[in-house]
């Protein structure tokens, strides 16, 4: 391991650092290019992989750094075809991500950080300490190896990719801003931005930062409740980022990329999910142009919430979309996994 901790990750450089670090160590810059394409495009997890590279080249590069790749530890798939993978990271940490399979996408639902430092009562995440921030590579690192398993279960490609698993994306925004540069990159990925939605907790100052670097994926806000006092109850970042804040920062994004946001709301049972709740939400969404997805509860073992009733969710929904909301119903998936929505804690214990 002092090995490894002496040097540094390759995927950390920018591609002018590397033409620098090259032409010092009298190879051509252009050679950076090509290991850069090795790394960004062509995914390779080791320098002995780059066999445009002469062997010594290779050796002088495998010499000073190294790819912090990482490992499928163990991997589910549930009755629905949902498939979860806890993969290893580079120190022995723990990270789940989830393949959702359907008819017409294949959807990364990748996490951002180790664990989280927000405490929502809902999610399983949230009763983890956050051990650390993921770095780009990382991120990047969920996305290929989702990919490979829609290939090679489902004989299709990605289609779209959710920062909604472990972490708040916006307390990780550097790496999670990187790791999206290179899954859409004509360099790396080449994904398209649009098919892309991060989603937070609800952090203002992050928000509004992301329309000034006006980004060009979607932003889905983890709602919950549309009053204050709820939210709050089940999400103390509320206490610091009130709905009244919050709808300023949204509309502040969505005036700087004209993005569409997501509210992502999902029904307890006796606690958000009456005619009073939908009005309220209603009123929400006619202070931020926003679509709305309405989510099933998924229990954990941690809190004591249940899934609201078949006939209430269907009321709630009916409310929404008489009075012209754009509302989609998400059932869950990969529950029997611990995969769906709310549910991703790492049961695996960390090497």
């Amino acid at each position: 391991m002092t090995g490894l901790q002496e040097k540094q990750d390759i995927r950390k450089m920018t591609v002018d650092q590397l033409k620098g670090w090259m032409a010092e160590h009298g190879e051509k810059a252009f050679r950076a290019k090509q290991i850069y394409e090795w790394i960004w495009k062509k995914s390779a997890n080791s320098f002995a992989e780059m066999t445009n590279l002469s062997l010594a080249t290779r050796q002088l590069i495998d010499e000073h750094f190294v790819i912090h790749s990482m490992d499928v530890a163990k991997q589910q798939q549930s009755n629905d075809g949902t498939i979860k993978s806890a993969f290893k990271l580079f120190d022995g940490n723990l990270v789940e991500g989830v393949l959702i399979p359907a008819t017409d996408r294949m959807t990364a639902c990748v996490s951002s950080q180790v664990g989280c430092s927000l405490t929502c009562k809902f999610c399983a995440t949230g009763y983890m300490d956050r051990k650390r921030n993921l770095e780009a590579g990382e991120i990047y690192d969920q996305v290929v190896a989702i990919a490979k398993q829609a290939e090679d279960s489902f004989k299709a490609p990605l289609t779209n990719i959710v920062y909604m698993g472990m972490g708040e994306p916006l307390l990780n925004y550097t790496n999670v801003l990187k790791s999206i540069e290179h899954i859409t990159s004509p360099e790396g990925l080449n994904m398209s931005p649009r098919r892309i939605t991060v989603s937070t907790a609800g952090i203002a100052k992050m928000i509004k930062k992301l329309g000034d670097d006006e980004v060009r994926f979607r932003l889905a806000l983890s709602l919950h409740a549309a009053n204050d006092e709820k939210r709050n109850q089940i999400m103390p970042i509320n206490e610091s980022n009130s709905l009244d804040n919050l709808a300023e920062a949204l509309n502040y994004f969505y005036q700087k990329t004209g993005n569409r946001i997501t509210f992502e709301y999902i029904v307890f049972n006796n606690f958000n999910d009456t005619l009073q709740d939908a009005k309220e939400l209603w009123e929400f969404t006619k202070r931020v142009p926003a679509r709305v997805n309405i989510i099933e509860y998924n229990p954990i073992a941690e809190a004591d919430f249940t899934n609201t009733g078949a006939d209430k969710l269907d009321k709630f929904a009916a409310f929404l979309e008489d009075r012209g909301v754009s509302v989609h119903v998400r059932r869950s998936r990969g529950k029997d996994i611990d995969a769906a929505c709310g549910q991703l804690a790492n049961k695996e214990k960390a090497a």
